[in-house]
């Protein structure tokens, strides 16, 4: 198995995503939703990290309970998909989400039912997998 993150808008604030989960015949198997920073040259707490593929493993934490660890990223360490609904939830992170809208009404995307959503993702996920995170004209 293995996920890909399609970065979709990349504003001031955040940058929206689709996410997918392919099962090994190469089937989508699960669509979600992310939440990132936006591009700032990949600096420590105000930026999403660079386009590629990553190593990520299950990880568990006392902040943020069961989540995934990204590995081996450019200069950043503790990358993790966990979590959160909004933009002010991230310091280089990726949330993940059931949809996209605004919930607290601040003008800005949030991603909805978190939660939820991390709960699928670790159920579906093995411990080990690849993350290939792309722009949405690529691939």
């Amino acid at each position: 198995m293995r996920m890909l993150i399609h970065r979709i808008r990349n504003k001031e604030k955040q940058t929206t995503g689709n996410g997918y989960v392919y099962n090994d015949e190469g089937h989508i198997i699960h669509k979600f939703y992310t939440l990132e920073l936006p591009w700032k040259n990949n600096e420590t707490s105000i930026s999403c990290i660079p386009l590629g593929i990553y190593d990520v493993k299950k990880r568990t934490s006392k902040k943020f309970y069961n989540h995934f660890h990204v590995l081996d990223v450019p200069n950043r360490s503790f990358i993790l998909l966990h979590h959160g609904n909004y933009y002010t939830d991230i310091r280089g992170c990726i949330l993940v989400g059931q949809d996209i809208e605004d919930i607290n009404g601040d003008g800005n995307e949030d991603v909805v039912s978190s939660k939820l959503e991390m709960k699928s993702l670790l159920a579906l996920m093995p411990d080990t997998f690849k993350l290939h995170i792309a722009n949405a004209n690529q691939i």
